[in-house]
């Protein structure tokens, strides 16, 4: 009878380096943008040593954060950190207490044939 190793990783987000689930695509995206700015300032004509200057110091910036963000929010803390900021932080309701319980009267629609 053969035996089948089973991958434990089912279910589980995506991991890399310490960097999970969301972060690890804000860390490609990042660095994807900082080489296209890059490549747009050297072809413009910048000079060689500003272009690398700025390429070093952006993507370092963009890694102390994103693995900042990844230790302070966790792996879904971000998204509920989004989601949270998007609700309202709390629900006004004026209406006087004896009338959210009233029932609302009907209007009688007449039949004409």
């Amino acid at each position: 009878m053969a035996e089948y190793s089973i991958n434990k990783g089912i279910g589980k987000s995506v991991e890399f380096k310490g960097l999970k689930a969301q972060y690890l695509f804000i860390f490609a995206a990042g660095l994807l943008a900082v080489f296209i700015v890059f490549v747009v300032m050297y072809m413009a004509g910048a000079n060689q040593w500003v272009c690398i200057g700025f390429g070093v110091i952006s993507a370092s910036v963009l890694i102390g954060l994103t693995f900042r963000l990844n230790e302070k929010y966790g792996e879904h803390g971000l998204m509920k950190m989004l989601a949270k900021r998007g609700s309202p932080r709390y629900l006004i309701n004026r209406k006087i207490p004896r009338r959210l319980f009233k029932n609302s009267k009907r209007r009688k629609v007449s039949n004409k044939i």
